[in-house]
């Protein structure tokens, strides 16, 4: 298992300017969340537990002032020549690694999380062999040989695969650099790379890219938000048209607010509807639609800004079940049903209430999501976004009665076969 990294972060970031100016590359923020915290989140979270940093020496004390701020802890080793390239920083960091393999990561470079957890079980070089969502042309690429790198640089005609900037290295790449570095004064990784012979690893379809200019930074801002879509527990309406909805605008707000800012928005809005809704169900269908549209947008901004906590989700939780009961008691109190009806207006109350209850309580009891460990859960009908997709279609045709049938009947069917399949599942444990 790897326990130290060394994340490279001592160029000067010329093509960023005017971002760098002041900065350095790796403190520049994407996606609200700066380059360098992410990436030792993401390693640290992988089982890292050790970090050196090579930096420019003009950003030393800001890195380590930045890092003290964040409560994260790494040696910062100040490199006097930038302009000598990366492979001469990896080559300053000689003395602060012990025996043992550890990564080595450009701090430009922006990854998914399960990459990085996949590539620390690599060895070498990580190699991407579709390169899904980078710029193919300016990309380096990397041919290979029996396994092990033959020829690797930009201006290749026939490749493998593309550089990831993800190395897993043991500490024999220390005694080659030295041996170039007497020959040469610059020394990039990939001339590195070549002369070691670096076995290839492949590690495709994962989203990375390097950020290079200020078009990569808009480009990984919206990369890094479309990765960070929830991966179960979306209904068929959020996967097909909220999502992609929400994927839209989350990454103008990413920069600008935070998750628990855009949960109050969401619940103000869905609490509008409702209040709407009494006077006009049509309209007030139409904006508890779009609140649910909206409803993503904490979530992803969240997972993008690396901020999710228990409080968010528990706060987003409860705010909406406040939705869910003004709203259905808007439509009730509009409607005026006589009272051999209420049945069903409470049977729609209750059976909304119970659908996130059940799976909520699921996740206390047992601490799992029980959509990530019981399949069958995301093929019922009767999720949120399903349930407010119905609500706006009804009230649009005028179909309130109905509607309270309707909602009635989906959601504690589902109920009652979620109680099944966590008995089938958890019963006799």
């Amino acid at each position: 298992m790897v326990r130290s990294a060394v994340i490279l972060a001592g160029g000067e970031g010329k093509r960023l300017r005017p971002y760098t100016d002041e900065i350095p590359k790796a403190l520049l923020k994407v996606a609200g969340r700066e380059l360098l915290y992410r990436i030792m989140k993401q390693l640290s979270s992988a089982g890292v537990e050790n970090f050196v940093i090579v930096v420019n020496k003009r950003f030393k004390e800001k890195v380590e002032e930045f890092l003290k701020k964040k409560g994260l802890s790494a040696r910062v080793i100040p490199n006097p020549h930038p302009e000598r390239e990366n492979g001469y920083s990896l080559w300053l960091a000689k003395d602060a690694l012990g025996d043992e393999s550890f990564a080595v990561v450009m701090s430009d470079h922006v990854y998914e999380d399960a990459f990085v957890r996949e590539a620390l079980k690599g060895e070498g070089l990580i190699l991407d062999r579709e390169g899904k969502y980078i710029n193919k042309d300016e990309a380096t690429k990397v041919k290979c040989e029996n396994g092990r790198i033959k020829d690797i640089g930009k201006g290749l005609k026939t490749y493998d695969g593309f550089d990831t900037g993800f190395f897993i290295l043991s500490r024999d790449i220390f005694d080659v650099a030295e041996e170039l570095l007497k020959k040469k004064d610059k020394l990039t990784m990939s001339e590195l790379a070549k002369a070691s012979r670096l076995p290839c690893t492949e590690l495709s379809g994962y989203f990375w890219m390097d950020v290079d200019t200020p078009e990569d930074v808009k480009r990984a801002r919206v990369l890094i938000v479309k990765s960070a879509v929830k991966g179960v527990g979306d209904g068929f309406v959020s996967r097909h048209l909220n999502r992609k909805f929400s994927t839209r605008i989350s990454p103008y707000l990413v920069e600008h607010f935070t998750p628990n800012q855009i949960t109050v928005f969401t619940f103000l809005l869905g609490m509008l509807s409702a209040l709407v809704a009494y006077f006009s169900p049509p309209a007030g269908g139409v904006l508890l639609q779009l609140s649910s549209m909206l409803d993503g947008l904490d979530g992803e901004v969240a997972r993008a800004q690396m901020r999710t906590t228990k409080f968010g989700a528990w706060l987003d939780s409860v705010l909406d079940r406040y939705v869910d009961f003004a709203f259905l008691s808007a439509l009730a109190f509009h409607l005026k049903p006589p009272w051999d009806f209420m049945p069903w207006v409470f049977g729609a109350l209750f059976g909304t209430l119970m659908v996130s209850y059940t799976t909520e309580r699921y996740k206390g009891a047992y601490c799992e999501d029980a959509y990530a460990v019981i399949r069958e859960l995301r093929y019922l009908l009767g999720k949120r976004d399903e349930r407010i997709f119905l609500i706006m279609l009804m009230t649009l045709l005028g179909l309130l009665r109905e509607l309270f049938v309707l909602l009635a009947l989906i959601t504690n069917v589902r109920v009652l076969l979620t109680i099944y399949l966590v008995w089938k599942r958890r019963g006799n444990v």
